[in-house]
């Protein structure tokens, strides 16, 4: 079992990197556009049903990181769990009321998860192109299409950051859209957060299927063309 487990994943591994090297512009500009639409659209969409942005700055704090991860006087396990929530840039809009209106905030769980998401969605549309080159079809196929194209669609949209209400209530994925619209009461919104941190999970856990199913089919039709174009000598004796 173990045998066949690692086998299939090596298989699949070995399609990914097969169908990125094939298609490297495609796999790199996909990744970088979605990474850069994920950071963008949120706060576009909020600007246009709320109230345009009015503010955006990089944490100041940063500077001081490197003298924070040296500080001998703070222990490491400290360190590592205040790192992730580490808040690395920020746009907000002000509230004509007073105080704001609304802010995204993105921090360094989320730019993981765009980054990781996005070599996805790359890996997901390079597979697409060699697997048409291939002329690979059936169910696999359509698996790992409708998996790759349902992270796609999650990641561009770019829900999967941490925007903050009124309150600075952090909620990924539906809030975001729910932002955009006056009158959420506090527990919708924390309704939403927990929905939203398992749709989260769901959409990346599909992708990273699709992907995997995908490479496996690519993996499998290159390994036979290869098979065929360069058979054994054995094979190929008299």
């Amino acid at each position: 079992m173990t045998g066949t487990l690692g086998a299939t994943f090596g298989q699949s591994f070995r399609g990914v990197i097969s169908a990125i090297r094939e298609r490297p512009a495609l796999f790199s500009a996909t990744a970088v556009a979605t990474l850069a639409l994920s950071v963008a659209l949120p706060p576009l969409l909020l600007s246009v049903a709320r109230k345009p942005a009015d503010y955006f700055t990089v944490n100041p704090w940063l500077r001081r990181l490197p003298e924070y991860l040296a500080a001998p006087s703070v222990p490491w396990r400290e360190k590592l769990e205040k790192l992730p929530d580490l808040a690395l840039f920020w746009f907000s809009s002000d509230s004509p009321m007073g105080g704001t209106e609304w802010g995204f905030v993105v921090d360094v769980r989320d730019v993981a998860r765009m980054i990781g998401t996005s070599l996805l969605v790359g890996a997901y549309f390079a597979l697409w192109a060699r697997a048409r080159a291939l002329g690979i079809t059936g169910p696999g196929a359509r698996v790992g299409q409708r998996g790759g194209a349902l992270g796609a669609l999650v990641s561009i949209v770019g829900l999967s950051t941490g925007p903050c209400s009124v309150m600075g209530c952090g909620a990924p994925v539906l809030p975001v859209v729910g932002l955009a619209f006056v009158g959420l009461s506090s527990t919708t919104l924390a309704a939403l957060s927990s929905v939203s941190t398992i749709a989260t999970a769901v959409v990346v856990l599909g992708l990273g299927a699709g992907v995997a199913v995908l490479g496996w089919r690519v993996g499998a039709a290159a390994a036979l063309i290869a098979s065929r174009t360069y058979p054994s000598a054995r094979s190929s004796a008299p």
